[in-house]
C-alpha cells in the first residue's frame, strides 16, 4: 500500500502543482525553465508516479472492500466507456464538434472513466485510484475555468474528419480494451464483460 499511496502522491502532486502554478509573466516556472526542460521534468515525475501506482495497485488487490458495488454498476461502467474513449481521442485531434461541445474533452473523459469504475469496483485500491482521478479531474476543471480557459474559441473552425476519427478510433479502442487488453493488463485475466 505504501508504494501505491506514494505513486498517487507523486503523480497527482505534479499535476496539482501544474494546475496551481502562477501564469504571471516572470513567475511562471514553465517559462522560466523553458518549455522543453519543464515538460521533461513534469513527464519524468508523472511517469515515476504512474509506475508506482501500477505496481502498488497490483500489490494491493487483496486489500478488501470499502463498499459493495451495485449490481448494475458493471453495466453502467460498460456504457460509460465508449463516450469516455471517444472524448479522450477527441482531445488529441484537431477541433471538431465533439471537442467544441466538451470544451475540455480529456477531463470529461477522465470523469466518466473514473465514475464508471467507482460504480463497478468497491475494493480499497480501486476506490483510492478512481476516486483520486475523479477528484483531480473536477479540481482541474475548476482551475482551468478560473484561468478563463473555456476550451476552443466559439469561432474556431470545426473538422468533421476529426469527429469521425474520434468516434471510429474511440470505438476501436473500446473493443480492443474490453475484449483483449483489459483482461491482460488490468484485471488479472478476468473478463470485464458484465455477466448478468
Amino acid at each position: 500500500m505504501t508504494l501505491f499511496i506514494l505513486g498517487l502522491v507523486i503523480f497527482f502532486g505534479a499535476h496539482v502543482f501544474s494546475a496551481l502554478r502562477s501564469r504571471e509573466p516572470g513567475k511562471d516556472l514553465k517559462k522560466k525553465m523553458g518549455y522543453g526542460p519543464y515538460m521533461a521534468a513534469y513527464t519524468f515525475v508523472s511517469i515515476v508516479g504512474f509506475y508506482l501506482i501500477c505496481v502498488g495497485f497490483n500489490a494491493t488487490r487483496t486489500a478488501g472492500l470499502v463498499y459493495q458495488p451495485p449490481s448494475w454498476g458493471q453495466h453502467l461502467n460498460f456504457a460509460l466507456m465508449p463516450p469516455a474513449l471517444i472524448l479522450l481521442v477527441a482531445s488529441q485531434l484537431p477541433t471538431g464538434r465533439i471537442k467544441k461541445w466538451a470544451k475540455h474533452p480529456m477531463l470529461v473523459a477522465v470523469k466518466l472513466w473514473a465514475l464508471g469504475h467507482l460504480f463497478a469496483n468497491g475494493e480499497l485500491n480501486s476506490f483510492l485510484l478512481f476516486g483520486s482521478f475523479l477528484t483531480y479531474a473536477i479540481f482541474d476543471r475548476i482551475m482551468v475555468k478560473r484561468r478563463g480557459d473555456n476550451g476552443p474559441a466559439p469561432d474556431t473552425p470545426v473538422s468533421t474528419l476529426a469527429d469521425v476519427g474520434s468516434v471510429v478510433i474511440g470505438i476501436v479502442l473500446y473493443v480492443a480494451i474490453v475484449w483483449y487488453l483489459h483482461p491482460i493488463l488490468f484485471s488479472a485475466g478476468r473478463s470485464v464483460i458484465p455477466q448478468h
